[in-house]
């Protein structure tokens, strides 16, 4: 799960990590508020109005924008919400911004120079070990830095039976060029960032950048946080703060009826009992010369109810032509599968695509010939290279 930068910021507060101060806004006169109100509390003259939405890359897309006084507090929010912001990680139709943080300049002369840094905290999948993840080069797109200069991005794995270590922060903080009171600074940001990360069960805690500010202070200036979904029944304060408006509405829909599902740009949907089963079905579409337009998964215990509720979903796609139903009949028998099928079609009336069903496991063969005799429009297969063949053939009738 996702969670914007302001909720990411407030996690990481009330674990001690220092952040850029900020005010979430829903309308412009809100926001001018909010710059009111950073003047009061933090002697902020200048802010900056970022967009928030669940990607990346916000300020290429003109989504973060510095004012430098009230009216133009008014008018950067003015342009913000409501845009439709396009950016590397949203995809040409981008998102609609619906609230911006004004948050407080902390680019403030003084006696140093201000300087960015990259750190994250992530799972390595080789090792099965958290890493911190962290650069000299913040404030740039970690992927252009690891192409270009790989050289300037360090890794520190922690073991998970002692812990980050004290000797480690120190390391990332003397690797980042740090000396005197900023070092002790970044090695406090550091310890209370891996904990925040541990303690609410995250997936990955990204900071760029993290500010080295002119007086030696060390902040996050934004906070990209994911969240282990299968873990937020221990954090149910947390899990509130899911944004659905940030989501696919289908995938919304899909998880309110436990489908297992995710959105693809093909022409074929398709219906699957099990994630591995669900990967093989895809293939099987590639084959085919076909283009899954769906991953949906419904579980091992499918009936009328979930796969009526999977038609429902995949049908939403006007992309598709064609639905592969691939049940294998293990903990649920295909005969009630197939019934399943049945009954839902006769209960949604005309589906306008063809559908084929390939059922193998217990009662297969029951399965196919209660399909064969309903006199529905389904195509029944046991055999997998049955219903490559069937989605080939439905494909080019369609054309």
């Amino acid at each position: 799960m996702n969670i914007h930068e302001y909720q990411g910021k407030e996690i990481l507060k009330s674990f001690g990590v220092r952040v850029q101060e900020g005010i979430v806004a829903e309308t412009p006169e809100q926001a001018v508020e909010a710059a009111k109100r950073m003047k009061e509390e933090f002697n902020s003259d200048w802010v900056v109005v970022k967009a928030q939405i669940h990607a990346g890359g916000r300020g290429k897309g003109g989504g973060v924008k510095l004012a430098k006084n009230l009216d133009e507090v008014l008018q950067r929010s003015t342009d913000i919400i409501g845009m439709q912001l396009v950016t590397p990680q949203t995809g040409p139709e981008g998102k609609k911004v619906n609230k911006v943080l004004v948050a407080q300049d902390v680019y403030y002369p003084g006696e140093s120079e201000t300087k960015e840094f990259y750190v994250s905290v992530l799972l390595d999948r080789a090792t099965g070990r958290n890493i911190i993840m962290y650069s000299t080069e913040g404030g740039m797109d970690i992927e252009e830095v690891a192409e270009k200069t790989p050289h300037l991005i360090f890794k520190e794995e922690i073991d998970p039976k002692v812990g980050l270590q004290g000797f480690q922060a120190r390391k990332i903080a003397f690797n980042l060029g740090l000396s005197g009171a900023a070092h002790k600074d970044m090695v406090k940001f550091v310890a209370a960032l891996y904990k925040a990360y541990d303690s609410i069960d995250a997936s990955m805690f990204e900071i760029n950048p993290v500010l080295k500010t002119s007086d030696d202070k060390i902040l996050a200036v934004d906070a990209k946080v994911n969240l282990d979904e299968n873990a937020l029944y221990r954090h149910a304060d947390i899990a509130a703060l899911r944004d659905v408006t940030e989501e696919d509405p289908t995938e919304v829909e899909a998880g309110e009826s436990n489908l297992n599902y995710v959105k693809l740009d093909g022409n074929v949907g398709c219906m699957v009992n099990g994630a591995g089963l669900a990967m093989a079905t895809m293939d099987i579409i590639k084959i085919a010369g076909g283009e899954p337009a769906n991953f949906l998964d419904v579980g091992g215990t499918a009936n009328a109810e979930t796969v009526k509720a999977g038609f429902n979903i995949i049908l939403k796609d006007p992309n598709v032509k064609a639905i592969l139903i691939n049940i294998f009949g293990g903990i649920v028998r295909c005969d009630r599968v197939a019934q399943g099928v049945i009954d839902a079609y006769n209960e949604i009336g005309n589906i306008p695509v063809p559908i084929i069903v390939r059922l193998q496991g217990t009662n297969a063969k029951e399965a196919k010939d209660l399909i064969d005799e309903s006199g529905l429009k389904v195509y029944s297969a046991i055999l997998l290279k049955e219903a490559a063949e069937l989605v080939t053939k439905v494909l080019k009738e369609g054309k």
